[in-house]
């Protein structure tokens, strides 16, 4: 069996944390975007359909433009911050 590594891609990424101003921040971020105020959720249009993101999730901008949405404890095991 071979091994792979992936490969160190750099990411933008908003977390959504509730609310109206973190709400206003992802969907400045993320176009696709659409914030359900009454249920404090956003739905996003991804490559696989619409997906759904709670307080907590991050919205990543994947490597061709795309947008999803991606679990807090995903996220800490899968990036790290960068410095500029």
């Amino acid at each position: 069996m071979a091994l792979y590594r992936k490969k160190p891609v750099v990411i933008e990424a908003e977390q959504f944390t509730g609310g109206k101003v973190s709400a206003d921040l992802v969907l400045k971020f993320c176009p696709e975007a659409i914030w359900h105020f009454n249920h404090d959720t956003l739905s996003i249009r991804t490559l696989e359909g619409t997906m759904s993101a709670v307080k907590g999730d991050w919205i990543i901008k994947g490597v061709k433009g795309e947008f999803y949405p991606c679990k807090p404890d995903i996220f800490e095991a899968t990036y790290e911050p960068v410095r500029p």
